[in-house]
């Protein structure tokens, strides 16, 4: 098997080489693929509406954030492969969370795919010459289950969309990548059968328990494979019946603490987002699994892959071989890959080979250095007004909308709040409301749980549910801790929703009280 894991590191050779030559020319490669880009944008409807003939119209291209792509992206019901963005076919939709609350599908064509599979293809390359020696090659790749409830979804669309969708990450490849890795892929039967998280939770605890060979872990959140060791703890009696494992394996699991390390003894990578609200997550994980590298994702998203990490680089760098990409400073200046400078903040726009062109996603980033002349980029979260703990993505939009249904006429502060302690949620505080705090949370609880991917994360543990605390001094207390002063507290505006992390509980006073 070691063999075959070098001889597969020597056929993803040459596709790692060049990427490594462009980057050593991040302006000359960044203006091929807009070329590219801009080839296509011409050739589609959308492109011809826009009045786009040559690369020289680049800037006549507006800015656009999905709401605006909509209509542009939402198919006909009779003619589900066609796109109005893009000439090229469209192979499927797949669903990703919007900050209004609605499902965004993205049209994924076979040089999206391909954009997916070359990032694979350079990662892979990077860890087998420069990673842990792997032996085994098993590897579980995150499944994304739908479970059963209301989906907010505008289009009407939903079934048809759904029906086109992944089936677990492995799909992001192409099939020539997924047939070679088909075979070490760990995954339980019938997945995306399973409706509920319960039920999702113990067939897919099951089938790691007996993974004994799994040699890597590929999942978005950490806090989603914390909750799944738990859930082995607390269920162990139950889930070794019937499981096929040995008996010094089963043996393990009758110890206090679960030796995590010696029930996968093969294990060696770990990939997880590691970076902002998952750092310490992700640093609980190492804790568990000591030796084992737990390596952060690099800027990776549904509408398309952004950086990823090299040990070579000892960082971030971006496909800039595969997507173009502008940033725009905090001044709204735009600035082009090459430009950008060491120790500055840019949030995204991207272009990429699916059909979105000049694409705000709302990611920003830092320039931490350089590695073959490309600026590496550090995640620093997603643009002012959203909250993303493990996923949710909450925006003040969204959490407004929440607030007006929740009925709350005589509170003139209200501000949402993620707490990280002793798990991750949410808390709402008032300085007054009529009605008392549990009531108020059961129903502040229910209405996120309307929006797709908070619903998601409740039910699967990773969120623990919202609470609210009233105290008439919150909003003067909460702006000493924000500001550092609450000379003029009266002065500064408050947003609905707060992204950095705070105390849970401030000293001043008794919030529970």
């Amino acid at each position: 098997m070691r063999w075959f894991i070098q001889g597969f590191g020597q056929l993803l050779a040459p596709i790692a080489q060049r990427f490594y030559r462009a980057l050593k020319s991040p302006q000359l490669t960044q203006r091929r693929v807009q070329q590219d880009i801009c080839d296509r944008l011409i050739a589609s409807q959308y492109g011809q509406t826009l009045g786009i003939r040559a690369i020289a119209d680049w800037h006549q291209i507006p800015i656009v954030t999905y709401d605006d792509l909509e209509p542009w992206i939402l198919p006909s019901p009779h003619s589900i492969s066609r796109s109005s963005l893009t000439s090229e076919p469209i192979l499927f939709y797949e669903k990703t969370s919007g900050t209004s609350g609605t499902a965004k599908w993205v049209p994924y064509t076979r040089s999206l795919r391909r954009s997916f599979n070359q990032m694979f293809c350079v990662w892979a390359h990077d860890l087998i010459s420069r990673g842990p020696a792997f032996a085994t090659g098993k590897i579980y790749f995150s499944i994304s289950p739908q479970f059963s409830g209301c989906v907010n979804d505008r289009s009407g669309l939903l079934p048809t969309l759904q029906s086109t969708g992944l089936k677990d990450d492995s799909q992001y490849l192409d099939h020539w990548l997924q047939l070679l890795l088909s075979p070490f892929l760990v995954s339980p039967p019938s997945v995306r059968e399973l409706r509920t998280p319960e039920s999702f939770k113990w067939q897919l605890c099951r089938t790691l328990l007996e993974a004994e060979r799994l040699e890597t872990i590929s999942i978005w959140s950490p806090s989603f494979l914390t909750i799944l060791l738990d859930f082995i703890h607390r269920h162990r009696q139950e889930l070794r019946q019937g499981l096929h494992i040995s008996a010094s394996r089963s043996r393990l699991l009758d110890e206090p603490e679960i030796p995590w390390i010696e029930l996968w003894p093969e294990l060696k990578l770990i990939s997880c987002w590691d970076s902002v609200t998952s750092a310490d997550p992700a640093a609980g994980l190492r804790v568990r699994f000591p030796g084992v590298l737990v390596q952060g994702k690099g800027l990776l998203a549904t509408e398309a892959p952004m950086t990823l990490p090299l040990i070579a680089a000892q960082g971030y760098v971006p496909i800039l071989d595969e997507v173009f990409f502008e940033f725009e400073d905090q001044t709204g200046d735009i600035h082009l890959l090459h430009e950008l400078q060491i120790g500055e903040n840019y949030t995204i726009i991207l272009s990429q080979k699916g059909g979105l062109y000049r694409y705000r996603i709302g990611d920003r980033v830092r320039v931490t250095h350089f590695y073959r002349n490309t600026p590496c980029l550090e995640f620093l979260g997603r643009s002012q007004g959203v909250s993303d703990l493990v996923g949710e993505k909450l925006s003040e939009t969204l959490v407004q909308k929440v607030l007006q249904s929740l009925g709350l006429e005589t509170a003139f502060f209200k501000c949402l709040m993620p707490v990280m302690q002793p798990q991750p949620h949410y808390v709402l505080l008032l300085e007054q409301s009529q009605l008392d705090a549990a009531t108020l949370a059961y129903r502040l609880d229910d209405l996120l749980c309307q929006l797709p991917h908070y619903r998601h994360a409740r039910l699967l543990g990773q969120l623990a549910p919202a609470q609210v605390y009233i105290h008439d001094r919150i909003p003067e207390i909460l702006t000493q801790y924000r500001y550092g002063s609450v000379n003029g507290w009266g002065d500064i505006k408050h947003s609905v929703l707060v992204r950095d992390i705070l105390p849970l509980h401030f000293p001043e006073i008794d919030l529970r009280s």
